[in-house]
This record gives C-alpha cells, sequence and structure tokens, in this order.
C-alpha cells in the first residue's frame, strides 16, 4: 500500500481537501477542527476545493487559511474571488484549477469529488506521491489498473474512506494476503430493503435519498437505494487488496455497525466496528500508522443490543447481479457500467425517470457495450475517458428514451 507520513512522526502534514463543501469534505474539516481542539494541531490545509458552493467554501477558506481555493464551475470565478477578496488567498475556477490544487505540495489529498469528475485531480495528487484518502468510487471503478500504477510508481499510499473499505485496512494482513479465505463487505440495505418491487417501482428521490443510517449526499445515498454503491464497492475491494474478487461477499447488516470483515484460513473472522459516522474512517486515514481523536460518537453496544444479518436480495436489487457481470468481463465494462449508472441515477433526481429505471438503463448500456466493443483493456486516461464518454452517451440516449415512453 505504500509509506505513509504520519501526522505526528514528520512533524505537520499538508493537506488539500477536494470537494471540501460536500459532506466527506465537511466531515473531513470536522475531524481536523476537533484535533485542533484538544491541542494535536499538526495539520496544515494548503488547499480547499468545491464544485459551485462559493459561499461556503469561503467560510471555510477564513476558518482554516489555505494558500488556494477554487471552484469547478467556470462561471463563478469573479464570486469567489470577491468573497475572499479581503484574505490573502489566491483562487481559481474550473476543471484545471481543481488540479491545480491537486498539484500544490500536499502529502495527504482527500478526494472527495463524487463522480468521474474526480479522476483528473486524483491522479494529479497520485503522481506526486501524495497519500490518497480516498473517497471517491469512480476513481477505482474506472480506472483502477491505472490509478494503482500511478500510485505504486510514485510511491505514495491510498487509504480507503469508504467505511467498508477502511474497516478492511484496519484489519488486513498486507504481509500474508494469502492467508485471507475472503472479504465480506456489509451493507445497511438503503431505505427500501424491505419494500416491495411495485412500491419501488413509485419510490420518489426524496425516499431515495433519505438512509437510515448515513449522512451523504444525493448521488450516494441514491446509490445506496439501488445497492449499486455496494456493486461498486466490490469493484474497488479487488483493486485495493490483493484478493481475487470471486473471494469478496457482501452481506446485509441493517445496524451498519459491523463496516467489514475479513475472514482467514483458520477460520478466524476480524471485523472494524463504530458507529455510522464517516469522521471515524476519515481519521484513521488522516493520521495512519498513527490515530488522531475523532468527534463521531461512541460505540454502545449494550445500546444496540442486536446486530443482524441477511444476504442481499438480487432480485430487488439487480445493481449487485450487474456489478458482478461487469467485474467478470473486465475492460471497459467497469467504466461503462458506472458511467451508465451515473446518469440514470442525475436523471431520478431530476424526476426524468422512474427508480427501477436506474439499474435497468444501466443494464441496457452494459449489453450494447458487450455487443458493440468488448471487454478492451484500460492502460491509460485517455482510454478510461473514452469509454466513460461512450457509456454516458448510450445512457443519455436510453434515458430520453423512457422520458419520452
Amino acid at each position: 500500500m505504500g509509506k505513509t507520513k504520519a501526522a505526528g512522526s514528520t512533524g505537520m502534514r499538508k493537506i488539500a481537501i477536494l470537494g471540501s463543501t460536500g459532506s466527506i469534505g465537511e466531515s473531513t474539516l470536522s475531524v481536523l477542527e476537533h484535533a485542533e481542539g484538544l491541542g494535536e494541531a499538526n495539520f496544515n490545509v494548503v488547499a480547499l476545493t468545491a464544485n459551485k458552493n462559493v459561499k461556503r467554501l469561503a467560510e471555510q477558506a477564513r476558518q482554516f487559511k489555505p494558500e488556494f481555493i477554487a471552484v469547478a464551475d467556470e462561471t463563478l470565478a469573479n464570486d469567489l474571488k470577491s468573497a475572499v477578496s479581503d484574505l490573502d488567498i489566491e483562487t481559481g475556477a474550473g476543471a484545471a484549477a481543481v488540479e491545480e490544487a491537486a498539484s500544490r505540495d500536499t502529502d495527504w489529498v482527500m478526494a472527495a469529488i463524487v463522480g468521474a469528475a474526480g479522476l483528473k485531480p486524483t491522479l494529479k495528487a497520485a503522481e506526486r506521491g501524495a497519500d490518497i484518502a480516498l473517497a471517491n468510487k469512480e476513481c477505482l471503478v474506472c480506472a483502477g489498473e491505472v490509478v494503482m500504477a500511478v500510485i505504486k510508481k510514485a510511491g505514495g499510499a491510498l487509504l480507503p474512506v469508504d467505511s467498508e473499505h477502511n474497516a478492511i485496512f484496519q484489519v488486513f494482513d498486507f504481509n500474508q494476503p494469502e492467508r485471507v479465505s475472503r472479504l465480506i463487505l456489509t451493507a445497511s440495505g438503503g431505505p427500501f430493503r424491505t419494500w416491495p418491487l411495485e412500491e419501488m417501482a413509485q419510490a420518489t428521490p426524496a425516499q431515495a435519498v433519505a438512509h437510515p443510517n448515513w449522512s451523504m449526499g444525493a448521488k450516494i445515498s441514491v446509490d445506496s437505494a439501488t445497492m449499486m454503491n455496494k456493486g461498486l464497492e466490490l469493484i474497488e475491494a479487488a483493486h485495493i487488496f490483493p484478493v481475487e474478487h470471486e473471494k469478496i461477499e457482501i452481506l446485509v447488516h441493517p445496524q451498519s455497525v459491523i463496516h467489514s470483515m475479513v475472514e482467514y484460513v483458520d477460520g478466524s473472522v476480524l471485523a472494524q466496528l463504530g458507529t455510522p459516522d464517516m469522521r471515524t474512517p476519515i481519521a484513521t486515514t488522516l493520521a495512519w500508522p498513527d490515530r488522531t481523536p475523532s468527534p463521531s460518537p461512541r460505540l454502545d453496544l449494550a445500546e444496540v443490543a442486536k446486530l443482524t444479518f441477511e444476504p442481499p436480495d438480487i432480485k430487488r436489487f439487480p445493481a449487485l447481479r450487474l456489478t458482478r457481470e461487469a467485474i467478470n468481463a473486465g475492460g471497459i465494462m467497469p467504466a461503462a457500467l458506472n458511467a451508465a449508472n451515473e446518469v440514470a441515477v442525475a436523471s431520478f433526481l431530476e424526476r426524468k425517470i422512474k427508480f427501477l429505471d436506474i439499474a435497468a438503463i444501466t443494464e441496457q448500456v452494459l449489453d450494447r457495450t458487450g455487443r458493440q466493443n468488448g471487454p478492451a483493456s484500460l492502460s491509460t486516461l485517455e482510454e478510461v475517458i473514452d469509454a466513460d464518454t461512450q457509456g454516458r452517451r448510450m445512457a443519455e440516449e436510453f434515458v430520453a428514451a423512457k422520458a419520452a415512453a
């Protein structure tokens, strides 16, 4: 996984947060603020980026005083500059500015930009040898081979932020990976775990984003409702950990207390437990291999009282089948899967299609991609972008057909 530069062991850790105004970005700043309040101020925020939220980005800049801030939306360049005109802070706007933030002299980068838009900035940071705290599923789903090769060559580390991968990371024996018999990714099951299919067909965006345990952004919440998030996590895990993807299983655990498990050949199953609060995995990556305090609530197992488990319902959640098919095919198929899902989720949130159409459209894109292109390998960023573009174009066609029907 590479060698990380632990906070406190080599002095001040310099930080960039890509996507600082989103839920993961805000949680990261909460951890930093908490550590500072306890006198553990071993962190220096160098760069922050947002998509469009100029007001919140300016507020963060005033509190944490980075040297550079940027918004992805080019049209907001003057708004951002005006919002911090009284501060000694450089500003930028557009995709190049976000990549500039990733290129700044930092040794720990939170990659929390949602979607394929986070790929280029994350690679920029990885090329410098920075430790990458990865909260963006799409980077590894679309371009796992490319991203992992860059990280290995540059000598940084990939530190998974997703609670499931972070849990495995904490208990995985990287010195003896051959002694691991399987990985078990736990899933809450989302808000529709017990809904009949006919009710799911009429689910609204408001119902889909109402996750029972976690507080997340709209796109990730919908992915949880379809369980696509768990399928994407399976693909990610196959890149992060040296195990065959056939040895990665998914188990529904509604309480979201056990975040994932590793089973070893002797029958031992090691699990990481905690409250469903993203500040815990963020804190572990921020100080790794050290530990830093987090403001997340502490786990009270007596209060939880019981933990339950059940197999996922593949019929109710076809996204799990589609992700297995994509990883089995390999090549461009995972990128096509992700692109189609992003387009379909956005269309659902805009009420252009129904909830069950998300998986249906994604399957249509995979079918056409398999027929037209086959599982060609992806070895460069350009090939990844091309596969993503093709997948989006197809998905938009299918969305338009659904909307017109």
